[in-house]
C-alpha cells in the first residue's frame, strides 16, 4: 500500500484491488485517513477523482505551524485552501477589526433600549453607522452588495418592558451562479452591563459583541470585490442580550421567503485569547455545533433512533466542514468543535436558526473571562471589571475571521450537500448501496462517499465514485457511518449530506 498523500505527485502504482469488507476494513481508521478508489473507474472529466484501485494513504503530513499547535491531525476530508482564498484570507485586517471595534465602543451604550436617535450614542448611532460602512464596502462591489435596515416593532415581552424597534444591519452578496444557496454570518451590536434592562450606563460590549460584528463586517469588506458562486449575508443583529429577538426576526423572515439558508454561523464573543486565570490561547476557536436537531419532528427522531445519526445531524456536518475548511495553516488555527448547541445556561443567534430548521453553529473564544462580560464598568479590590477594548486580542480575531472566511468562502464555490442521499434498505445484504440527486451547479464533476466507524468523531476513508447518483459499498451499513459530498471541476468539495434509510 501506497503511503503517499492523495495531494502529492502521483505514487507508484498499486495492484488493482476491488474494495471488500476485508481490504478495506484492513486498512484501519487508526493508522490515519484513507482514501479508497471505486470498483468502477470513475468518468475521465474528473481529474481530482483517482481511477478505481484501492489507495490506502494516510492523512496529509501537519505542516509546520500544525506541528507547533496542539490538536488533532487533519481528517481525511480536509481541503487544502486554494490559491484564490489564500489571497481572500491575507486581506483580513487586524487594525480593520480593532479599529471596528473601538468605534463601536465609542458609542457608550448599545443597550437594546437605548436612544435610538442621538448620533453620537447609544444603539441608533451604532446601527446608522455600521450601515454606512456597509454601503461603503457595497459600493465597491459592482452592483453585487447591497446593505439595509431589516427592522420591526416589539411589542412588550420578556426584557421589552414596551414596544421597542429593534434593527438588524444586512448586507447581501449576490452569487454569481447558484444565487438561491445562501451562507449567513453574523454578530451582535446591541450590548449590555451587569442589569440586563440598565439601557443608560456605558456598555462598551467590546468582546460581546464588537469582536463578532468586527468579523462580519471585515469578511463584507474583504468578499464585496470577489464573486462568491452563492449568495453570503452579512449581518449585525440587535436583541440578542434580551433575548434573541433580532436574529429571530432575520431567521422567520428568510423561513418566510422560502429561502434556502445551507449554513449560518454566529461569532459572539471572539475578541480575546486569555481565560480568567490568565491563560493563553490565541490559536484555538471553539465552534458548538448540535446533534439532535433543535427542529427535528417525532418521525425524525424515531428513525434516528433506530439507526443512529445523533451526531450527524446538518449542524454536526458543517461543523465538520469548518474542521476541513478553516483548520490549516493559511488561518492559523485549530477548531475546537463542542458537540454541544451553546454553552450552559447561554444562548447565541444560531439558535433560532436551528429552531427554522437551518443549519448553524456558534463561534467562541477558546476560554471565557467573565470579569469582561456583562459587567458594570468598575474597579473592585484593585481590579478592573468590564468588557473594554484593552482585553481584547485582536491579531486573535482576525484568525476567527480567516476560519469564518475560509469556511464560508468554500461554501459559497463547491458544490452543496446532495440532496435526498438514501441508503437502501429494502433488502437485507452485507453490503450498502447509497443514492443521491445530481446537483443542479454547471461544475459539478463527481462524487464521494465518505465513511468512518461509529465511534469516530470524523469522516476518515473516502471512496471517489465518479458523476454517478448511486454506488454500493462492500461494508454492512450495520458497522458503519456513511456520507456522500459533491466534487466540482476546480476540485473544491462541499459539505457531507449523511443518507437516511429508504425502504
Amino acid at each position: 500500500m501506497s503511503s503517499t498523500p492523495t495531494s502529492s505527485p502521483t505514487p507508484p502504482p498499486v495492484p488493482h484491488i476491488r474494495p471488500s469488507r476485508r481490504t478495506v476494513l484492513a486498512a484501519t481508521a487508526a493508522a490515519g485517513a484513507v482514501t479508497v478508489g471505486p470498483s468502477a473507474a470513475p468518468a475521465a472529466s474528473v481529474p481530482a477523482m483517482p481511477t478505481a484501485e484501492l489507495v490506502d494513504t494516510p492523512a496529509r503530513p501537519a505542516t509546520a505551524a500544525e506541528a507547533e499547535r496542539p490538536g488533532p491531525r487533519p481528517p481525511a476530508t480536509a481541503q487544502e485552501p486554494s490559491r484564490e482564498l489564500r489571497a481572500l484570507l491575507k486581506e483580513i485586517d487586524a487594525d480593520r477589526i480593532e479599529a471596528t471595534v473601538r468605534k463601536l465602543v465609542s458609542f457608550g451604550t448599545r443597550h437594546t433600549l437605548s436612544t435610538q436617535d442621538d448620533p453620537d450614542r447609544g444603539i441608533g448611532a451604532a446601527r446608522d453607522w455600521i450601515l454606512a460602512e456597509m454601503r461603503s464596502y457595497a459600493a465597491g462591489s459592482g452592483g453585487r452588495m447591497t446593505a439595509e435596515l431589516q427592522s420591526y416593532v416589539q411589542e412588550p415581552a420578556s426584557r421589552i418592558p414596551t414596544a421597542t424597534r429593534i434593527t438588524n444591519v444586512v448586507a447581501t452578496l449576490r452569487g454569481s451562479v447558484t444565487p438561491e444557496r445562501v451562507y449567513v454570518v453574523s454578530g451582535h451590536y446591541d450590548s449590555r452591563v451587569t442589569d440586563v434592562m440598565d439601557a443608560t450606563s456605558d456598555s462598551p460590549g467590546a468582546d460581546d459583541d464588537a469582536s463578532g460584528v468586527a468579523v462580519a463586517m471585515e469578511l463584507a469588506r474583504v468578499m464585496a470585490k470577489r464573486r462568491p458562486a452563492s449568495t453570503i449575508v452579512f449581518a449585525a443583529v440587535a436583541g440578542e442580550e434580551q433575548g434573541l429577538y433580532g436574529a429571530a426576526h432575520m431567521a422567520s423572515r428568510f423561513k418566510a421567503a422560502g429561502t434556502d439558508v445551507q449554513a449560518m454561523f454566529t461569532n459572539d464573543i471572539v475578541g480575546a485569547s486569555r481565560a480568567d486565570d490568565g491563560t493563553k490561547d490565541p490559536y484555538t476557536i471553539r465552534l458548538f455545533a448540535e446533534g439532535v436537531p433543535t427542529s427535528e419532528t417525532p418521525e425524525q427522531a424515531a428513525t434516528r433512533r433506530s439507526v443512529g445519526g445523533e451526531n450527524d445531524s446538518p449542524s454536526r456536518q458543517l461543523a465538520r466542514f469548518v474542521r476541513d475548511t478553516g483548520d490549516n495553516a493559511a488561518t492559523g488555527m485549530h477548531v475546537r468543535v463542542v458537540y454541544r448547541r451553546d454553552r450552559y445556561r447561554r444562548g447565541g443567534d444560531h439558535i433560532p436558526f436551528l429552531e427554522q430548521g437551518y443549519a448553524a453553529a456558534r463561534f467562541t473564544e477558546p476560554a471565557e473571562d467573565f470579569a469582561h462580560q456583562h459587567q458594570d464598568v468598575r474597579v473592585e479590590g484593585g481590579k478592573q471589571f468590564g468588557d473594554l477594548p484593552e482585553f481584547c486580542d485582536f491579531d486573535f480575531t482576525a484568525r476567527v475571521a480567516r476560519v469564518n472566511a475560509a469556511a464560508l468562502w468554500t461554501l459559497a464555490q463547491a458544490p452543496a450537500a446532495p440532496r435526498d442521499a438514501r441508503i437502501l434498505t429494502a433488502t437485507l445484504t452485507n453490503s450498502t448501496e447509497l443514492t443521491w440527486k445530481r446537483g443542479s451547479e454547471p461544475d459539478l464533476v463527481g462524487y464521494e462517499v465518505v465513511w468512518r466507524e461509529t465511534t469516530s468523531p470524523e469522516w476518515t476513508h473516502v471512496i471517489p465514485v465518479g458523476d454517478v447518483t448511486s454506488h454500493e459499498v462492500d461494508l454492512s451499513k450495520d458497522n458503519v457511518f456513511f456520507g456522500v459530498r459533491g466534487v466540482n471541476r476546480a476540485g473544491l468539495r462541499g459539505p457531507v449530506a449523511f443518507p437516511l434509510p429508504q425502504v
